[in-house]
C-alpha cells in the first residue's frame, strides 16, 4: 500500500514542516543562544551621551590600584578610629592605674586613653585595609577577572600574613578567617 501523498494547499506550494522542539530550545537556552546585548537606548530609557576625555581619565584613575588601595586605607583609618574610640568608651579600664586601683581617673586621663586606642586601632584597619585591596587588585589583574574568588584569595593572602607574624599554624588561621570572612561579605554585598 503506498502513503498517501500530503494535502497540498490550493495555490500548489507545500505546507511548512513541522516545528522541531529541539532546534528551537538549542536557539533558546542551548549552545546557539546568543547573548543579549541590552542597550538603554533601544528601549525607550535614559540616553547617554558619549564620555569625554576627562570623565574617561578619572574613571580610569578611580578604577587604578592605588586610588584604590589609598581609599582603603583612608576608609580603615576612619573606620578603625571610630571603632577604637567606641570600644574605649565601654571598656571599664580606661584610665586605670593599677598601682592606685581605688583612684577614679580623671576626663583628661580617660579621653588621653581613648586617643590613644582610637589612633591604634586606626592604624590597624588602614594597613589591613590597604593590603587587603591592594591584594585584591593584583589578584585581579593576574587573574583577568571580577568575581568572588578574588576577594576570597587576597583575604587569604592578607589573613596569612598578617597571623604568620605569629607563626604557621596562625597564619593558616589567619588565611582562612580572613577568606572565609571575605566569601561572606561578597556574598552579601553581590
Amino acid at each position: 500500500m503506498a502513503a498517501a501523498p500530503p494535502p497540498s494547499t490550493p495555490g500548489g506550494s507545500q505546507p511548512p514542516p513541522p516545528l522541531q522542539y529541539s532546534a528551537l530550545l538549542q536557539h533558546l537556552v542551548g549552545e546557539q543562544r546568543r547573548p543579549r546585548v541590552w542597550d538603554p537606548n533601544t528601549f525607550g530609557g535614559i540616553p547617554s551621551p558619549p564620555k569625554s576625555k576627562e570623565q574617561k581619565m578619572v574613571e580610569r584613575a578611580m578604577e587604578s590600584c592605588a586610588f584604590k588601595a589609598a581609599l582603603a586605607c583612608v576608609g580603615g583609618f576612619v573606620l578603625g578610629g571610630a571603632f577604637g574610640i567606641f570600644t574605649a568608651g565601654i571598656d571599664t579600664n580606661v584610665g586605670f592605674d593599677p598601682k592606685d586601683p581605688y583612684r577614679t581617673p580623671t576626663a583628661k586621663e580617660v579621653l588621653k586613653d581613648m586617643g590613644q586606642r582610637g589612633i591604634s586601632y586606626a592604624k590597624n584597619f588602614a594597613i589591613v585595609g590597604a593590603m587587603f585591596s591592594c591584594t585584591e587588585c593584583v589578584v585581579e589583574s593576574y587573574r583577568g577577572k571580577s568575581d568572588w574568588r578574588n576577594s576570597v584569595i587576597s583575604g587569604c593572602i592578607t589573613g596569612g600574613a598578617i597571623g604568620f607574624r605569629a607563626g604557621m599554624k596562625a597564619g593558616m588561621i589567619g588565611c582562612g578567617g580572613f577568606a572565609a570572612f571575605s566569601a561572606a561579605i561578597d556574598y552579601y554585598l553581590r
